[in-house]
């Protein structure tokens, strides 16, 4: 057992070494250009904190502010893009959505309840919206008057939700904007010397409300940011690499993904050699990576919306929906390819979910609650990819789920193996059925179901062998 054991652990390790070694030389090949700004890492982070985010793999994203109360609607007139984005939009009057803090009253917001229908969806780690692009804080802040403390409601937001996240035993990391339509001095460009002074004090402004943030809420794990995209941001380089390694010095082992960073020549997420900038990549949103070689071997995270685009509560769902066993797919993709998945919800501005999202925690906690030991703590499984689903390895083990998604009409899934690997034995998790794989070939199986017909993915947890092959039989290759 121990042998098996040990085996396992050196595949896993193997395999995740392998993948950095690929990414470092491919980053090495490529670090030509010199950079003062660019990426301070080789290869991927290896502390406890990474593997900590690493491990959780699902997570809960939360859109919540202000643009919950017009829901993508004004004055008759729908809004067909994003619902935060609302102030943007020309039918939008800025100086009324600047009054809606005057109404934003979550009446019925009840954070315990919130962090229990993320507990019961599966989920480990949540992020939220401090502030959107709007510049409305969810916290009292003491460097703006556009607060939660100057509404109805007056109270803190993110306080009792983080507590009462952490207390169901998940992990918060915080959303910021760095666009802010409300505050004077920010700009999308700087054009001229007043800019420039302006983007100074713009600067001094986020680096102590990102402080003030890590000060009043110790537990957070990580930065989730936005909108740094705007020319002001990404051409001072040296800013962002210093409020990164500012934030880590307060927060020792805080994760933030690449949307932070930019080079000294503007380049975001990747350095201008290739290299990623930021603990993880975070330019999977809305879509996924096809395979394993799309990722180059850096951690990432794909974050998704239930509608084709929309993150704050919108009134009108436009479009198709996704149902529970879509997302379900996108996770375990996800996973296989050694990647994290984050699910959007965008409450109402009263602090409830619409049914439709209560729905998919629901369904997506039901296929969880028996199936999730092949999601936490997955990684890549090496084995051959094959059109019924995916496989993922345990983290450190030899453990290998299939997760099928596609049932042959024969009712039998093929699996093929890498060389020196054997399978010995399969198991349903649902109801912990055996199966009997057939030998078909060299390190090739087939598993037959007994039931072909099932209405959400089926998990079979594999049984190898590491080491000389145990099967019987010959297997000759063709001569042609």
């Amino acid at each position: 057992m121990m042998n098996k054991i040990i085996t396992g652990i050196l595949t896993a390790a193997c395999c995740t070494f392998m993948m950095q070694a690929t990414a470092q030389e491919q980053q090495l090949k490529k670090d030509t250009i010199a950079l003062i700004h660019g990426a301070h890492r080789m290869g991927n982070r290896t502390d406890a904190d990474m593997a900590r985010w690493r491990s959780l793999r699902f997570g809960q994203f939360i859109h919540w502010g202000l643009y919950a109360i017009p829901g993508g609607e004004w004055n008759g007139k729908t809004y067909n893009g994003a619902a935060e984005w609302i102030r943007s939009w020309k039918e939008m009057p800025h100086e009324d959505y600047d009054k809606l803090y005057r109404q934003f009253n979550p009446v019925n917001f009840n954070p315990q309840q919130w962090a229990a229908q993320a507990k019961s969806m599966g989920a480990k780690y949540m992020i939220i919206t401090t502030k959107h692009h709007d510049g409305f804080c969810l916290w009292p802040s003491k460097y703006s008057k556009y607060t939660i403390a100057s509404s109805p409601w007056k109270k803190d937001l993110l306080g009792p939700m983080i507590e009462a996240y952490n207390k169901a035993g998940i992990d918060v990391h915080l959303y910021f904007s760095i666009i802010d339509w409300n505050h004077p001095d920010y700009r999308a460009s700087l054009k001229n010397a007043a800019d420039s002074a302006a983007g100074k004090r713009f600067q001094v402004f986020v680096k102590n409300q990102l402080a003030e943030l890590l000060q009043r809420y110790p537990t957070i794990k990580g930065f989730w940011f936005d909108g740094t995209w705007d020319d002001s941001w990404k051409n001072d380089g040296a800013f962002s690499d210093e409020l990164e390694q500012y934030l880590q010095s307060l927060h020792p082992g805080l994760v933030m993904g690449s949307r932070l960073r930019a080079d000294e020549k503007g380049a975001r997420h990747f350095d201008s050699n290739g290299r990623l900038m930021g603990d993880y990549e975070q330019g999977w949103e809305r879509k996924l990576p096809a395979t394993i070689d799309d990722v180059h071997g850096n951690d990432w995270e794909a974050v998704m919306t239930v509608p084709e685009n929309q993150w704050g509560y919108h009134a009108k769902w436009a479009g198709h929906v996704k149902t529970v066993n879509e997302i379900l797919e996108m996770l375990v993709k996800s996973v296989s390819l050694n990647g994290n998945f984050v699910l959007n919800f965008g409450p109402k501005a009263d602090g409830t979910y619409r049914t439709e999202e209560q729905q998919l925690m629901t369904g997506i906690g039901q296929w969880m609650k028996v199936n999730g030991d092949a999601i936490y703590n997955g990684t890549y499984a090496g084995f051959e990819k094959q059109d019924w689903g995916y496989y993922i390895r345990k983290a450190g083990t030899d453990s290998v789920y299939m997760v099928v998604f596609n049932i042959p009409v024969s009712g039998s899934l093929r699996v093929k193996l890498p060389a020196r690997t054997s399978l010995t034995g399969a198991s349903v998790l649902q109801s912990n059925a055996t199966l009997t794989p057939e030998l078909i070939g060299r390190n090739e199986y087939f598993i037959h179901l007994p039931n072909k017909t099932t209405d959400s993915p089926v998990v079979i947890l594999l049984k190898t062998v590491t080491g000389e092959n145990k099967e019987k039989g010959s297997f000759e290759k063709a001569k042609t």
